[in-house]
């Protein structure tokens, strides 16, 4: 079947959007090194840079010498075109933070909730929209929210370990008031997004990023893709072991979450970990040096370890960033023992080609990952997300 041919509209759209990627991941660049870097003709990068700049998305960035020239002008996206919203529902309340272009954290506002009730959730959500920009709707391009579970066509969650079964959380987000564009994802797989574009998987093709929260969740990227699908915390590490908060037993979340981590303690010492909160009380685990909270960690580790190589045997990633609070708790006091863990259980040839680091972009991870979301829109357009028609 012959190849359809590309029409002027189409050839505009990606035109602007390979030009607008280069300035947002390697920008501020002149008109002659963004000609260079996206091999568009100088006339052509020159004419596009000219609308985008008549439409405010492009903004001047100073000038460097040129070779017996005039100077350059520099180029960049301008941060002040447009505000993001990065949305992280996790398992104990919302984190929302309000960006600018440029990725600059303007605002934030955290609540603790309950997540069993969706339509509470979503009235949250909202509600801190519209505190993050201070009433400002019409300067927002759109909200990204990172949630748990699985979420379909991009507006509806299936999370079962919250009790959410096919929730229309966008439709629930818009009728709370928010008109602004809803973009919507796994939490893992936004934070995976944020660690690719800022953090520890920048440059590399093959990465897994897991998160380990109250609960256990991977992004997989094949070829710089991003695999949708997937539930890696809910894969079986012990037959018939113990009870997961899916239904499931076994589930590597049952014993390498925090929820399961603390759980695991409270059964073995018959009371509850020291601490104000699910963060706290892993801190004090990982720095108590009783044996029962030493056995739980070493086993911890060892879970971990063995869910890990489960990763490098079935994706053979060049690398394997560790993040999630509890990822990042447990991987700043032992990254060696995890490390040595997955060692053991890895094949040796995938084990060889890869390194297990730290996520480089802390607990914020998913909420910078969600607010990527409306960006990425913007850059595959090659305009303004709120526009439903394709530029001409």
């Amino acid at each position: 079947m012959p190849a359809k041919r590309a029409t002027v509209r189409h050839l505009r759209r990606q035109n602007r959007s390979v030009l607008l990627s280069a300035l947002f991941f390697d920008g501020p660049l002149s008109r002659q090194e963004l000609s260079a870097a996206t091999g568009l003709s100088p006339a052509t990068a020159s004419t596009i840079t000219a609308e985008l700049l008549d439409e405010g998305l492009l903004a001047e960035a100073g000038s460097v010498e040129s070779d017996g020239g005039r100077p350059r002008v520099l180029l960049r996206i301008n941060p002040d075109f447009g505000r993001v919203i990065g949305v992280d529902v996790g398992e104990t309340g919302i984190k929302v933070e309000l960006f600018d272009l440029a990725m600059t954290t303007l605002a934030t506002v955290e609540h603790a909730i309950a997540p069993g009730d969706p339509l509470a959730v979503s009235a949250l959500i909202a509600s801190s929209v519209r505190d993050v920009v201070d009433g400002a709707l019409d300067n927002v391009l759109g909200v990204g929210i990172g949630v748990p579970g699985t979420v379909e066509q991009g507006s509806v969650v299936h999370a079962q370990t919250i009790g959410w079964d096919a929730v229309p959380l966008a439709d629930m987000i818009r009728a709370a008031g928010i008109t602004a564009p809803l973009f919507i994802e796994n939490g893992a797989k936004t934070q995976g997004q944020a660690e690719m574009w800022f953090g520890a998987g920048r440059g590399a093709s093959h990465v897994v990023i897991a998160l380990i929260g109250s609960g256990v969740g991977a992004a997989v990227v094949t070829d710089g893709t991003l695999y949708r699908g997937g539930e890696w915390g809910h894969t079986t590490i012990v037959y018939n072991g113990r009870p997961c908060r899916c239904g499931s037993r076994g589930c590597l979340e049952a014993y390498a979450g925090a929820e399961g981590m603390l759980d695991r303690y409270r059964e073995a010492l018959g009371h509850d970990v020291p601490g104000s909160d699910e963060q706290s009380s892993v801190d004090s685990l990982l720095d108590s040096d009783s044996p029962i909270a030493l056995e739980i960690v070493a086993e911890t580790v060892g879970y971990l370890g063995a869910g890990i190589a489960n990763l490098v045997n079935l994706f053979n990633p060049e690398r394997i960033v560790l993040g999630g609070w509890a990822g990042l708790a447990l991987g700043a006091r032992e990254l060696d023992r995890i490390v040595a863990a997955t060692s053991a259980h890895a094949l040796r040839h995938p084990y060889g080609q890869t390194r297990i680091e730290l996520g480089q972009l802390g607990p914020d991870a998913v909420a910078v990952g969600a607010a990527t979301l409306p960006v990425a829109a913007l850059l595959e357009a090659g305009a303004d997300p709120r526009q439903a028609r394709v530029v001409a």
